[in-house]
């Protein structure tokens, strides 16, 4: 199989503030919607320690692991997912989106918040590949921390070999961020596609209805790959509701650039 299945999917942390959107209300919904697409991978972000342990209670067949932005290893995570039954870990490694990535709790030039990014070297035992996976979650606030941290991205991932790089970028394409890490060996999946972006141009939500034209979560993937088709899932919950205040974004990419 040279097809691989990859999803961005920020759940959204889980706060009093979103009432009847609280995480209790959404975390079957979310896991639904990742248990129907069936990723191979999938990047998480605003997870934190307890929604991770309600996502690994509801997605058996996924190792999800990942490392808090704090740096007592506590708050905000960005995770990784794989399917057991496709991928051996080989390593993996969090840094922080700062400049000093490697001391944990950093906060990186005018960032409001620590960020980080999650980086896995795995086996694809199915395809026989080796490949790198990479999952970040951008500043919200901070424009000069999201171009540097998407410098330091396009500097750690330069020599990682067959590389995909998921997140919550918090800008546009065409953004100086994403024209950067489009710039460099890595390409937005949506834009290079094989075949029309599937399903809304958005991936914002106020839980109800869809935010007009924003886009703000991508995969970006080097040129082992080729993307056969990339979008957006806009599935709700069973009450009638999106389940986070981001849709995921999906891509089905082959290896080899065909």
């Amino acid at each position: 199989m040279n097809t691989l299945w990859i999803m961005s999917y920020n759940v959204r942390y889980d706060t009093s503030e979103d009432g009847e959107d609280s995480w209790s209300e959404r975390r079957d919904g979310v896991a639904d919607i990742v248990r129907t697409r069936r990723p191979d991978l999938v990047g998480f972000q605003e997870a934190l320690p307890h929604q991770l342990a309600d996502l690994r209670d509801r997605l058996p067949e996924y190792e999800i692991l990942g490392q808090g932005r704090r740096a007592d290893g506590g708050g905000e995570h960005t995770p990784i997912g794989f399917r057991r039954d496709r991928f051996s870990l080989l390593d993996r490694e969090t840094f922080w989106l700062s400049e000093t990535p490697d001391q944990p709790g950093s906060v990186g030039w005018d960032a409001e918040l620590p960020r980080i990014a999650t980086r896995f070297w795995l086996r694809d035992e199915v395809a026989g590949e080796t490949l790198t996976h990479c999952n970040t979650h951008l500043d919200h606030a901070g424009e000069q921390a999201r171009r540097e941290a998407a410098a330091l991205l396009v500097r750690e991932l330069d020599s990682d070999g067959p590389t995909i790089l998921t997140g919550d970028w918090n800008c546009e394409p065409d953004s100086p961020p994403h024209r950067l890490l489009a710039d460099s060996p890595l390409r937005d999946a949506r834009a290079v596609s094989t075949t029309p972006p599937f399903g809304p141009p958005t991936t914002r939500t106020d839980f109800e209805s869809l935010h007009d034209e924003w886009i703000i979560d991508h995969v970006f993937v080097d040129t082992a790959f080729s993307v056969r088709q990339s979008g957006t899932c806009s599935e709700t919950d069973q009450r009638q509701r999106y389940p986070s205040d981001h849709l995921p974004v999906l891509a089905e990419l082959q290896y080899g650039n065909h």
